[in-house]
């Protein structure tokens, strides 16, 4: 919604410019001239079909894009309820020989789903992040620099203008983008890492020697936190996020300063 907001300010922006002349929505080289007719309205419906092409474009990427990482964070959440469902196996006379065999026999076999299961989510994880990190990377990079200049955009404009709050609307847009990547790469972490207490928190003590080795192994392995990066290098996360809104303000205020000297 903010995004075909953003299309559709931008493209009602010549209708109301005071200049007295008529003018295309985006300043670039057009093979036809806005005076005449009909190739102001050729050239007009070409920009906004384009943008709006764009617009949803981009839409379709990031929604692509963001669904796989939740689904991998669903994914570990359904392991969660899978280990939550391991079956106690006391001690005790009331529970007889052969159910107790049967209790241990199903809780390693759960246990041992669980964990082929946690392979596959981080293999999916791998796949999604060799496929898009290049583009999520370039987006996070560029992000820096858009919302910088759209910042220095609205301190300039006047604030009852179109023009306004079309650069309000897409500081709004950006910055939504931004938020949702960070958003859900610090749930699919935060995720990993509640599957390890959780495994902790299971009866793992009223089972056989081949339950508690394989927890022992799966505890070792998930040590390390599935963690998405873009471009390799960044985390998606919140306090990536909180970086790249710091970076793109003093960029602002050193740019800020400059125009008003």
């Amino acid at each position: 919604m903010s995004a075909v907001t953003t299309c559709t300010l931008w493209a009602i922006m010549p209708l109301f410019d005071n200049t007295g002349t008529r003018s295309f929505p985006f300043k670039i080289w057009m093979p036809v001239k806005p005076q005449g007719s009909p190739e102001y309205e050729f050239g007009y419906v070409y920009q906004i079909v384009t943008i709006y092409i764009s617009a949803f474009l981009f839409f379709s990427i990031d929604s692509v894009t963001l669904s796989m990482i939740m689904f991998g964070s669903a994914q570990l959440e359904i392991i969660m309820d899978k280990v939550k469902k391991l079956q106690v196996v006391p001690m005790s006379a009331k529970l007889k020989l052969v159910e107790r065999d049967a209790r241990i026999k199903s809780n390693n076999e759960l246990f041992t789903e669980c964990i082929r299961q946690h392979q596959a989510v981080i293999k999916f994880i791998q796949t999604v992040e060799d496929t898009y990190h290049a583009n999520i990377f370039f987006q996070l990079s560029g992000s820096v620099a858009i919302i910088c200049i759209i910042g220095l955009r609205i301190s300039i404009e006047e604030r009852n203008s179109v023009r306004f709050f079309s650069m309000v609307n897409y500081m709004v847009t950006m910055l939504s983008q931004l938020f949702l990547y960070c958003w859900c790469g610090n749930e699919l972490t935060i995720r990993s890492q509640e599957l390890r207490e959780v495994m902790y928190q299971s009866p793992w003590y009223e089972q056989d020697i081949k339950f508690k080795r394989a927890l022992w192994i799966a505890m070792e392995r998930m040590k390390r936190p599935i963690i998405f990066k873009a471009g390799r290098y960044i985390p998606l996360s919140r306090p990536t996020f909180v970086s790249i809104l710091r970076s793109s303000y003093s960029y602002f205020a050193v740019l800020n300063q400059t125009n008003k000297k």
